[in-house]
Parts: C-alpha cells; structure tokens; sequence
C-alpha cells in the first residue's frame, strides 16, 4: 500500500492550479500534486503516473468535454474524480455524477469545503452536498429524473446550453465540429423533451431549473 496521496489538479487557469495546490499541501503533506492546463495533458500524466484523485475542470478554454472522464477511466479504472466548476450543482452537479464523477463541488466554495470534498472523494469514494445528496436519492427512488434537464443526451444539453448562451447554429456546428443540419435536429428534440418552442423559452426553462 502506498504511504502517499498522488492528486492531479486539471484546470486551465494558473493561479486555480497553484491555489488548489497550496491547498492540498497543507492539508495532505505526504502528497505528490500533479498539474494539468488540458485534457491532452490530464491523459498523458495518467498514463506514467498512479493518480489516486484528479481535482478536474470540466469547462477547459471554454470546451466542455463530459466525456474526459470516461477516457480518464480507459487509462486507469479505478481513478476518483471530484468535479471543481464554476457551474451551478442544481443544473449540473447530478449531470457529472451520472456521467461518472465521483463528487461535484462548485468554485465558489471555502476551502474548508475543498479539503472536505478532496478527503470525502478519497475515503468514502465520494462527495455529494446536502442539496445534490438529495436530489440523486430523490432520482433514484422515484426512478425518474428530478430534473427535466436531465431527460437530454448529453450532445442535446450541449447544444441547448450554446443556445441558451446565445449562440447560433452555425457557431454551435463550428464548436462542435458537426453539420449545420445536425445541430438544427438536436435544437427539434431539445425542444420536444423540453416541451418549448423558441430560444426565450428555452432560456427561462434553464433559469427555472436552477431554481
């Protein structure tokens, strides 16, 4: 068994880095921090390096890419991920955990909370708050989704949180790298599942399930 912690922090703003890192550090002093500023990077230090928890932005320069987990995990199974964003539990926390994080904490958070989430992820194999602990028993028990968001593959949340963000189609295909076509067939399904017709609705639906 090893008698040190290796903790990689994946973010692509420096000063978030070297912050979670002093951090760690004078919570976890036998403890090894490896540092990312993209997923490229995240992936190659997995694959050399026996990480026991990736603290990971899952917004990098401004791409989502959800599916970083499942291609951590391709590398190492049995890796903890603790998701640190700037974006709200309510709307996404349950939306990472489903797609394989093992806890969800916002950015705007104490550090007394980071350190119990780092310590929560590592022990218990994961951290939920109150509020998100909840909401995914809540799920589970009534076997529904307790947010209606949550019906959207992840392709539909994306391109509907773009357009809720004001972009257009053609932004989106280019972001997304995919055919115009393609985009206009997510944007007819999001508003089917959501049961809305246009953009505005679209907007406060989002709005009101943060709520």
């Amino acid at each position: 068994m090893k008698s040190y912690l290796n903790i990689l922090v994946v973010d692509d703003y420096l000063v978030v880095r070297k912050g979670i890192e002093l951090i760690i550090n004078k919570s976890y002093p036998n403890t090894n921090v490896y540092l990312a500023e993209n997923y490229n990077e995240a992936i190659e230090i997995v694959k050399i390096v026996d990480i026991d928890l990736i603290v990971l932005d899952i917004i990098i320069n401004g791409f989502e890419d959800i599916k970083i987990m499942e291609n951590i995990r391709k590398h190492k199974k049995d890796i903890k991920i603790l998701v640190f964003s700037c974006h709200e539990e309510e709307l996404y926390g349950a939306r990472y955990i489903k797609n394989g994080a093992d806890g969800f904490l916002n950015k705007d958070c104490t550090e007394e909370i980071l350190v119990d989430a780092i310590f929560s992820t590592l022990k218990i194999g994961n951290y939920y708050s109150p509020s998100l602990k909840e909401k995914l028993k809540k799920s589970k028990v009534n076997k529904i989704k307790a947010n209606p968001i949550e019906r959207l593959s992840n392709r539909e949340f994306e391109v509907a949180k773009m357009l809720v963000e004001g972009s257009g189609n053609l932004e989106i295909a280019n972001k997304l790298n995919i055919q115009m076509s393609t985009v206009s067939t997510y944007k007819i399904r999001v508003f089917e599942k959501l049961d809305v017709n246009n953009i505005v609705a679209l907007s406060a639906f989002f709005k009101t399930s943060n709520n």
